[in-house]
């Protein structure tokens, strides 16, 4: 957290002396790269996570996802 900060104080001392305008300009442009950021993140979760989208009924998924199941369990002698 110290190294982050001084980090901070160093931008800052080159940003102090700019005009409010170009503060402002800077300030617009980096909340644009925080929203564009965020919005990037919650597509990728979206992507990963997403809600299951099928034509098929609830029901009919369920039938097909039982029905695949295979029990091919062998019992082995020791």
């Amino acid at each position: 957290m110290k190294a982050e900060s001084q980090i901070l104080n160093n931008y800052y001392g080159l940003l102090k002396d700019l005009t409010p305008e170009i503060k402002l300009a800077l300030i617009e442009k980096l909340s644009k790269s925080l929203k564009s950021e965020i919005s990037s993140k919650n597509d990728k979760m979206e992507i990963a996570f997403g809600a299951w989208e099928d034509s098929k009924e609830t029901e009919e998924i369920i039938t097909e996802i039982r029905n695949s199941r295979t029990f091919d369990r062998k019992i082995e002698m020791f």
